[in-house]
C-alpha cells in the first residue's frame, strides 16, 4: 500500500480514511465544498490536520493525536508532487531548467539533471520546447511542461488538481491521452469535475460530500451504477431510490416501477437508474401500464447538444426541440416523465449511502 490516510480537520467539516495502492490512479470527485482541495492540501503538507496519521511507502507524513508528540514532515520532504490548474512555471527559467529544477534541488549535477529533464520532455511530447521561456508557451504546452517537471522529481505520489480545467476544450483531449500514457506506472490522485478524466485516467473513483467519502470503487462501477445524486448527475443518469417489492420497485416518493430485479431479495434498498435520452415527456399521464410515469414540475428547459434538456427537481429528459415547442414547455409547468421498464438498470445499495440532494438532513439519509 503506497498511501494510507486517516485525517480530520473539524473547522472544514473534513474527516476521512483513504488508501491508494502502488501504481493506482484514483479520481476524486465531488461538488464544490466537498473537501477535495482539503484532501490534497493535507496530503501535500500544505494543511496540518487536527488529528490522524498518514504514511507514504511506509514513511510517516504526519501523526497527530492528543497527549502525544506530533510528527509533521514538511512538503518538500514528502516525496509528493502537486500539479495545480495553473502550471506555475518559474518565469525566469527556460522550459529545460524548469523541468530540471526538481532533480537539481535534490542534489543531482546540472548535466545529469538536464539529461533527465530532456527525457521527460520527450515523454510529454514537448522536446522542441526545451529552450523556450514560459511566456512563449500556449496553455496546453505549459501544462505539458508542468507535468514533466512534476514527474522529473520522481515523486512517490503525484497529485493533480483539475489539470484540464484551465485549458481550451480543443487542447484537453491530447493532454488527456498524454497523461494516460505517462501516468500508467505512477501512483496518482486526480481531482476533477470531468467524467472523461475519470473514465480515461482512473482505475478507481472516490466521491466526496461534506468532507466524507460517500461512494468509492472501480471507475466503471461507480459511474455506471451511481448511488449519490451528484455522481448520477455527473454520469448523466437519473436515479430513483426505493425498496425491492414483489412487482419491482417502490420508490421512497411512493411511485411504483414494474421492473424485474433478479438476484435482489425482497425489501432490499435499491436504486433505479435511467438515461435522460430514454425518458419521454407529456402533459397528461401515460395510460400504458407497461410504462413507468413520474410527475414533476419543470425547473429548466435548456439546449443540450442537438436536443432540449427538460429538468425537474429529481428527474430530467432529453427531447427534440420540436416536441419542446409543441408542448410549449416552460419552468413551472407540471409534466409527466415516462420510460419503459426495459430502459431501467436496478442495483442494491447500502442504506447509509447519501443519495438525495436538496432535502432535509434526515431525508438525505436513506433509512
Amino acid at each position: 500500500m503506497t498511501l494510507q490516510l486517516d485525517a480530520t480537520v473539524p473547522a472544514r467539516g473534513f474527516g476521512m480514511s483513504l488508501t491508494v495502492e502502488t501504481g493506482e490512479t484514483l479520481a476524486v470527485l465531488g461538488p464544490n465544498g466537498a473537501g477535495k482541495s482539503t484532501l490534497l492540501a493535507v496530503i501535500a503538507g500544505l494543511l496540518r490536520p487536527d488529528s490522524g496519521k498518514s504514511t507514504l511507502d511506509g514513511e510517516v507524513l504526519f501523526e497527530v493525536a492528543p497527549r502525544t508528540r506530533s510528527t509533521f514532515i514538511q512538503p518538500a520532504a514528502r516525496g509528493v508532487s502537486l500539479l495545480a490548474q495553473d502550471p506555475l512555471l518559474f518565469p525566469h527559467l527556460s522550459v529545460l531548467e524548469n523541468v530540471a529544477f526538481g532533480p537539481r534541488s535534490a542534489g543531482v549535477r546540472r548535466a545529469q539533471a538536464r539529461a533527465h529533464a530532456r527525457r521527460w520532455l520527450e515523454e510529454v511530447e514537448a522536446p522542441e520546447l526545451a529552450h523556450r521561456m514560459p511566456t512563449e508557451l500556449s496553455g496546453g504546452q505549459a501544462q505539458r511542461v508542468a507535468v514533466a517537471r512534476a514527474l522529473a522529481s520522481n515523486p512517490s505520489l503525484l497529485l493533480l488538481d483539475e489539470p484540464m480545467a484551465a485549458l481550451d476544450v480543443s487542447v484537453a483531449p491530447a493532454l488527456r491521452r498524454m497523461l494516460r500514457r505517462v501516468l500508467r506506472d505512477q501512483t496518482v490522485i486526480i481531482v476533477t469535475h470531468d467524467i472523461l478524466d475519470a473514465f480515461t485516467l482512473a482505475d478507481r473513483v472516490v466521491v466526496l460530500d461534506a468532507g466524507s467519502i460517500v461512494e468509492q470503487g472501480p471507475t466503471h462501477e461507480v459511474l455506471e451504477r451511481p448511488r449519490s445524486r451528484f455522481t448520477a448527475d455527473l454520469a448523466g443518469l437519473n436515479i430513483l431510490s426505493g425498496v425491492r417489492t414483489a412487482n419491482g420497485i417502490r420508490t421512497f416518493a411512493g411511485n411504483e416501477i414494474t421492473r424485474a430485479a433478479p438476484g435482489i431479495a425482497l425489501h432490499t434498498s435499491i436504486v433505479a437508474a435511467v438515461r435522460p435520452s430514454a425518458v419521454r415527456v407529456s402533459l397528461a399521464q401515460p395510460a400504458n401500464f407497461h410504462v413507468a410515469a413520474l410527475p414533476g414540475i419543470i425547473l429548466d428547459v435548456e439546449p443540450h447538444g442537438g436536443l432540449v434538456r427538460v429538468r425537474a427537481e429529481e428527474f430530467a429528459a432529453d427531447i427534440t426541440p420540436a416536441l419542446a415547442a409543441e408542448l410549449d414547455l416552460a419552468p413551472g409547468n407540471c409534466v409527466w416523465f415516462a420510460f419503459d421498464a426495459t430502459d431501467v438498470t436496478v442495483y442494491p445499495y447500502q442504506p447509509s449511502t447519501i443519495i438525495e440532494r436538496g432535502r432535509s438532513a434526515q431525508a438525505k439519509r436513506i433509512p
